[in-house]
């Protein structure tokens, strides 16, 4: 049993003000395997104070001193790699593919960012304006559940790039993982008060980082829903944002793939992070003409992707992290069936021989319309539906019929005709053919999956500012 019973604040683990608990689980169990006392709005207040402290020196400091910073905190992650492994196998379930990948992330975001940073230039001349790139101010991190490192450190990065100080409230359903890496950045060695850690509710800590007047930027990955409060609570100081929301990904399959190798493709977009991800591929477009095929492969295929424990490395697929959230899972299951969608795999209840867990079946729904609501709204599990189209046209079309735009897929042999399909998606990415994750290039959504991009140099961009000093023309 787990008890975390500190924020860090200042350079150091504190107890926190607050007295609210909140119980941790193992989803894969639904045991209790821990508790966290949640920071309050004096919590929130302390932690924003000393970024205050911290700013004006750390806003000076140079490119050398941030590059060896980031190199610190990337050592620090990385000498304790198997301790977050098993950290986020145990309070998320997260399948060992994916604790993999979202670890070695998390270390290497600040190796990415000293990169961005060693390349960076803060001042350039434009006429005879002298154009200068400075910190933002006091940024603040609000982050969800699905990849707790990866976002912590990534956004943490970029604000260590910028010179900007932080403070960031991480998922409380995720305190052990977030305690364990809060370790792991004490040891980076950062003068104190650079970054700040508290643990609690969304609408207590993260509703005070979006209003509080000492905060210019804030920096969000989460809901729409959300997204849009944090949005509104900034307005009336004019913060900065960067939002990444929501997603409902086309998974389009051109008329000339090849199914054998494309449909384990298009099966990994789309239940990747056991489908508890925003950029997941959930709807599968699949061309009229070849709809019996592709069902076929897809029903054969789905039987390879075996859910279950985190243990197992073989399990592609793990629990929902809570019981809400798999029950939520379950009604989108039954809403689709009410919807006159029919069953390709899975369907409601647990994968046979899991009598535990919040483990739900991965499902395919075909003859499913775009505009019904298993095809609209974000359901953030396991849970996909194959939708037909005429053409290229048609697909296009229906690939863009929705509220977001964050990454799209698609799979095909013509590679002229790829590049034209997709630079006709509205989508912050597109990856075509399963191409790897490029950490450098920029990451966010159209319409309703946010504001403003992470990564690379549109993610330092975003935390600073544009100041033109503008001097006489030499006579």
């Amino acid at each position: 049993m787990r008890n975390i019973d500190n924020i860090y604040i200042d350079g150091r683990f504190v107890a926190p003000h607050g007295t609210e608990t909140a119980d941790l689980f193992n989803p894969s169990t639904q045991e209790r395997i821990g508790t966290v006392i949640l920071g309050d709005l004096s919590d929130a207040r302390d932690a924003i104070a000393a970024a205050k402290r911290a700013f004006p020196a750390f806003s000076r400091s140079g490119k050398s001193e941030r590059i060896q910073m980031l190199e610190s905190l990337s050592a620090a992650v990385s000498a304790r790699s198997a301790e977050l492994t098993q950290a986020m196998a145990e309070e998320y379930g997260a399948p060992q593919y994916f604790t993999g990948f979202a670890v070695a992330n998390a270390a290497s975001a600040f190796l990415h960012m000293a990169q961005v940073l060693g390349n960076y230039e803060f001042t350039r001349r434009i006429g005879n304006a002298e154009v200068r790139m400075q910190p933002i101010g006091i940024a603040a991190a609000i982050t969800p559940w699905n990849s707790n490192y990866g976002f912590i450190c990534s956004k943490l990065a970029a604000a260590i790039a910028a010179g900007t100080t932080i403070v960031i409230k991480p998922s409380e359903m995720s305190a052990i993982q977030t305690q364990l890496l809060t370790e792991c950045l004490h040891e980076g060695g950062l003068p104190k008060g650079v970054f700040n850690i508290v643990n609690g509710r969304g609408d207590v800590v993260g509703a005070e980082f979006s209003r509080h007047p000492d905060i210019a930027k804030v920096t969000f990955t989460g809901s729409t829903a959300v997204g849009k409060e944090i949005l509104r609570a900034g307005a009336d100081t004019m913060k900065r944002v960067t939002l990444e929301l929501g997603g409902k990904g086309p998974n389009i399959i051109l008329d000339d793939a090849d199914l054998n190798n494309v449909i384990a493709t298009v099966l990994g977009m789309g239940l990747v992070n056991s489908g508890q991800a925003c950029v997941a591929g959930t709807r599968i477009l699949v061309p009229e003409s070849r709809i019996d095929e592709a069902l076929e492969r897809l029903k054969h295929e789905i039987t390879q992707f075996k859910t279950g424990l985190p243990t197992d490395p073989d399990v592609r697929v793990g629990p929902m992290v809570s019981e809400k959230q798999y029950e939520r899972v379950q009604s989108y299951i039954r809403l689709g069936l009410e919807e006159g969608a029919d069953l390709v795999a899975g369907g409601l209840g647990r994968p046979e021989g899991l009598t535990r867990g919040w483990f739900s079946r991965p499902t395919i729904f075909t003859n499913v319309r775009n505009d019904m609501r298993i095809a609209r709204e974000e359901i953030f599990g396991p849970v996909l539906s194959v939708i037909t189209y005429r053409d290229d046209e048609d697909a296009i079309r229906i690939a863009n019929d929705t509220d977001y735009g964050l990454q799209a897929y698609l799979h095909g042999k013509d590679m002229a005709r790829l590049n034209d399909i997709a630079s006709r998606l509205d989508s912050g990415r597109v990856v075509i053919n399963g191409a790897p994750h490029e950490p450098l290039a920029p990451f966010g959504g159209f319409k309703q999956s946010g504001i403003g991009r992470e990564f690379g140099e549109f993610g330092l961009e975003g935390f600073l500012e544009p100041k033109a000093i503008l001097s006489p023309i030499a006579q």
